[in-house]
């Protein structure tokens, strides 16, 4: 008899289950990994222990498996005695499903404790159930030969545990030890050798609690380190990388001291100690909130928590004492650097040390950054620990699609055997460094998966260096299209293709999207299934002076929602939101004359003119910074009596967005800052769900959804929830894939797949 398992069977300990569950069951045979991805078995017994082999196989694989489908085919005995796993097949290009990089289990962080275990304080230890997958393996098979292990030839211990079937480490293909694994060595900032091995990991800790900033190569990626309590050391690195504002992740020893600082729901906790272990966005407010928090986080309520990952980061606070901050090393506009002459050169004048490995990591995967509000998670980022699990393909085709995505907090995805796969967070794409990266995984993806698309997507802005990629792999001969997809489309589609459903009427609001009509779309009630849209509603239009500059100083946008001219004056100049009175004036004179002031209905845009108005940012350092902190002023505060504007355009109901930041101003005078922020915030997600539910009432549709990067906002999110629900309808929101841009890939996958 011969079997055929498909789905994440290779680089997850299968064939040593397979191996055990057949001598358990009386049974001959062998195992193998295949070429494709998948494990082929053969099987010699009677039928009952086959039955009880299969049954087994369904219900209880090991636990980074994932058996998707398994073909059993009658054939002739093998005239085997025993059962044994034999050398894989040669790759043919893949079409398996790797698994993600998983965090060390408890069994292999007991051998790391144990002082009479050969792999006591080794930081590389794994084993079947734990450890870097996808970011160490060149191609299918799923073997030693095939990944950055290949370097490090076994030793004769550890061969012996490869070897013998009764131990977990049994055909774990990241097997390795201090005798002969992958190494550690801490270098100066000039890439000087200081120390090697545990003293490497034991001096880094010293570097780190002296207030140096270290480098610090993990299992897919690198970060900056710092002692998260040192406001010296976090300035420093603000300063040094120039992230003046932008909060910073932070890795926390236990989830004891997690709870010392933020407050953590049941499902919050049962996330940071998953095994995927995604940054998580916590509440920080208390009332004996640390100072620190405000240096790491300022002006939020959140602040991005997770815990050690991997034998190094276990290792590294025996000799640190509180959380780390751990932010991706990375410059602005260049991907993180991976190996050792990258990180000194990249990082040079940014680094004081830099504590680093001899293992290549073959593909940076980012970490995930995640958020839970009223039990529902909500991807900020979907990458490690996720990545490159397959999502349910949204339609039933015959295409192989490749999508680019958008050009901020890119992604891209491939479909394969009737499933997608997007790829790991690839950051802003719009230099060549970032370009390279998305070519790379790109080709990293469709050599493992062995995809080969029929057709290529991207976003319909014609600007987008990822359109322009596009439109390059078209040319290059292999794939049709490319398929351009508008940008909130591609939003709700995403949405649509994650909840299975073939229409909604769906609110997309984010910062920009190229609209078809050449204007910067952003607040939209859409009418949409996989293959069209029709724009039925959202927000009225205003302008942003100056174009870009005013996604840079939201007081621009401000000036062009204001009329009254000495308050324009006073909020542009007197509260300092743009540097000079003749720059004021400019603003003025662009607004009246409609010079350089290009049209939105951007939401995001105007929850940062809001922000501008209430004085809570005035500048933008980072992206979404101004509505961020509107939402953590918002958070204590009440919604005050409203009565949203409405208007029209083209026959369709607007929230009219000039009104309603002129009521703002008014209420300004006479309450809170946080009074009139939750107001906003209550008003403008009412404001879009009044529509919306009138448009499904009308149109006969049982579905609202809501999608984009203001989908972030719990307290927008929930409004538009409860507004939806008390009209008894379905409320649409993502789980699994990223509500902001990091979901495009998937919808412009959903859009391609369908459309003709």
């Amino acid at each position: 008899m011969t079997v055929s398992v498909t789905g994440v069977v290779q680089g997850v300990g299968f064939r040593p289950f397979v191996y055990r569950t057949a001598t358990e069951n009386d049974l001959a045979g062998r195992v193998k990994n295949t070429g494709d991805g998948r494990v082929e078995i053969v099987l010699d017994g009677l039928q009952a222990d086959v039955d009880g082999f299969l049954s087994a196989l369904r219900t209880d694989p090991p636990p980074l498996a994932r058996v998707e489908n398994v073909v059993v085919e009658a054939s002739e005995p093998a005239g085997l005695d025993t059962f044994e796993i034999v050398d894989s097949t040669d790759s043919s290009g893949g079409s398996g499903s790797i698994p993600p990089d998983t965090a060390m289990c408890d069994a292999c962080l007991e051998d790391l404790r144990d002082p009479e275990s050969r792999f006591h304080d080794y930081w590389a230890t794994a084993c079947v159930d734990c450890g870097p997958r996808y970011t160490v393996i060149r191609e299918l098979p799923y073997d030693r030969p095939t990944t950055s292990m290949d370097d490090f030839p076994m030793c004769a211990d550890c061969r012996e545990d490869y070897e013998e079937p009764s131990d977990r480490r049994y055909h774990a293909q990241t097997i390795a030890c201090p005798g002969c694994g992958p190494t550690l060595s801490l270098l100066d900032g000039d890439g000087s050798a200081r120390a090697d091995g545990d003293d490497a990991i034991e001096r880094a800790g010293d570097r780190l609690a002296d207030g140096d900033l270290v480098a610090i190569k993990g299992i897919g990626g690198t970060h900056l380190a710092c002692d998260a309590t040192d406001p010296a050391a976090v300035e420093a690195l603000r300063e040094r990388t120039g992230r003046p504002e932008k909060p910073f992740a932070v890795m926390a020893p236990d989830l004891a001291t997690v709870e010392s600082f933020a407050a953590v729901s049941d499902d919050e906790r049962a996330a940071l100690r998953d095994t995927r272990r995604p940054i998580l966005l916590l509440d920080g407010r208390r009332t004996d909130r640390p100072r620190w928090l405000d240096a790491v986080s300022p002006g939020l309520h959140t602040v991005g928590v997770m815990l050690p990952y991997s034998g190094l980061h276990h290792l590294l606070f025996d000799h640190v004492d509180g959380p780390l901050v751990m932010t991706s090393a990375n410059m602005p506009g260049v991907p993180m650097a991976t190996d050792r002459a990258s990180i000194l050169a990249d990082l040079d004048g940014v680094i004081d040390a830099a504590l680093v490995h001899d293992r290549e990591i073959v593909m940076r995967c980012d970490d995930s950054v995640a958020r839970y509000a009223g039990g529902n998670r909500r991807f900020v980022r979907r990458s490690r620990g996720w990545v490159p699990e397959s999502l349910p393909s949204p339609a039933e085709t015959d295409r192989d699609v490749l999508a680019l995505g958008a050009e901020f907090d890119a992604t891209v995805a491939l479909t394969q055997d009737g499933d997608v796969v997007p790829s790991q967070y690839l950051g802003d794409v719009d230099n060549p460094e970032t370009v390279e990266y998305l070519r790379e995984t790109v080709s990293h993806l469709r050599n493992l998966l062995g995809t080969d698309p029929d057709v290529v997507a991207s976003d319909l802005h014609p600007d987008f260096l990822t359109t322009r990629e596009a439109q390059k792999y078209a040319s290059e001969g292999d794939m049709a299209g490319p398929v351009q997809v508008q940008h909130h489309h591609a939003h709700a589609a995403s949405l649509l293709a994650e909840r299975e459903r073939e229409r909604g009427v769906v609110i997309a609001a984010d910062g920009t999207g190229y609209g078809p009509d050449g204007s910067i779309w952003g607040g939209e009630v859409l009418d949409a299934t996989l293959a069209d849209f029709e724009r039925v509603g959202g927000l009225s239009t205003f302008s942003l002076p100056g174009g870009t500059a005013a996604i840079e100083q939201p007081a621009r946008s401000l000036a062009s929602l204001l009329d009254d001219e000495a308050r324009i004056d006073e909020l542009l100049v007197d509260r300092g939101a743009l540097a000079t009175e003749s720059e004021a004036a400019t603003v003025r004179r662009q607004v009246q004359a409609g010079v350089n002031t290009p049209a939105t209905t951007s939401a995001g845009r105007l929850l940062d003119a809001v922000s501008a108005l209430l004085d809570v940012c005035t500048d933008r350092s980072y992206e979404g910074e101004p509505a961020m902190k509107l939402e953590s002023a918002a958070v204590d505060g009440a919604v005050l009596d409203y009565e949203i504007p409405f208007g029209t355009r083209d026959g369709n109901r607007v929230v009219d967005t000039r009104q309603f930041v002129r009521d703002l101003d008014a209420l300004a005078g006479d309450h809170s800052t946080g009074d009139v922020a939750a107001t906003a915030q209550w008003a403008l997600a009412r404001g879009l769900a009044d529509v919306a539910v009138g448009i499904a009432a009308d149109r006969g549709v049982d579905a609202v959804g809501f999608t984009g990067g203001v989908a972030y906002n719990d307290a927008i999110t929930r409004t538009i929830r409860e507004r939806v629900e008390a009209a008894g309808l379905d409320f649409l929101g993502h789980d699994r894939v990223p509500p902001g841009d990091g979901g495009i890939a998937y919808g412009q996958v959903a859009v391609a797949s369908v459309r003709d």
